[in-house]
């Protein structure tokens, strides 16, 4: 039970910390990004929020099988399959909860007044301290509630880990799946333990996410990011 529970949080602890390195550029990217293509590029990257987790799932699989490409680059690279693995299932996890890290930083940087960069340029500030000394900074909010809602999204993901990462215990059990084992088992006892823990813990995060965001619905992450507001 114990190693179930540190490789679900492991899994979820690398998945949000990537997300966040991947995602803070493609969002600020969106956000100043002009085209009439980015409504369709902005409906592709927000799938996994509707679409169901065994579809997604089974695309995933058939993508990381031996017989793919990308399956047949890992084989040779590292001598073992991408699915039924926890690397999989951290590739897997990145897709999957890609739109809860999206979705509060895209909406911090919309929201971000670009006038604080302008007067920051006309001090002698380089784009990129700008975007260090200025935007991270003010979108505080924004990153604390993305890395949040991935890790909680990570940790209650059945469909795709099951799809693409079986039921290995130590490698890809994680507690979702094991509680899905317990109640074929009809282990309710168990299961019970299992189900109140992950009700908590969610209630947990969703609770501290709307305090540290004031109220306001964790997702838009809008909260803090102009100094103007804090008086």
């Amino acid at each position: 039970m114990l190693n179930t529970v540190l490789l679900t949080f492991k899994l979820a602890l690398v998945t949000s910390v990537l997300l966040l390195i991947i995602v803070m550029p493609l969002a600020w990217i969106l956000a100043n990004w002009q085209h009439k293509a980015k409504s369709l590029v902005l409906s592709v990257l927000a799938l996994p929020l509707v679409l169901p987790p065994t579809v997604l799932g089974f695309y995933l699989l058939i993508a990381f099988s031996p017989q793919s490409a990308l399956g047949q680059w890992w084989l040779a690279l590292t001598g073992s399959t991408l699915v039924f693995s926890f690397q999989g299932l951290v590739l897997g996890s990145l897709i999957y909860s890609l739109p809860f890290a999206l979705q509060p930083l895209y909406s911090g940087f919309v929201q971000l007044d670009k006038r604080y960069l302008e007067v920051a340029s006309s001090l002698g500030f380089s784009r990129l301290e700008g975007l260090y000394r200025i935007v991270l900074p003010l979108c505080k909010a924004p990153i604390i509630v993305a890395f949040g809602l991935s890790f909680a999204h990570t940790v209650g993901e059945f469909g795709v880990v099951l799809m693409i990462g079986g039921n290995i215990p130590g490698e890809t059990q994680v507690l979702s799946i094991a509680l899905y084992e317990q109640v074929e088992a009809l282990e309710y006892e168990r299961a019970h333990v299992m189900s109140l823990g992950l009700l908590v813990f969610s209630f947990i995060v969703l609770a501290l996410l709307y305090r540290f965001n004031g109220g306001a619905d964790p997702s838009s992450g809008t909260r803090n990011i102009d100094p103007e507001r804090k008086r």
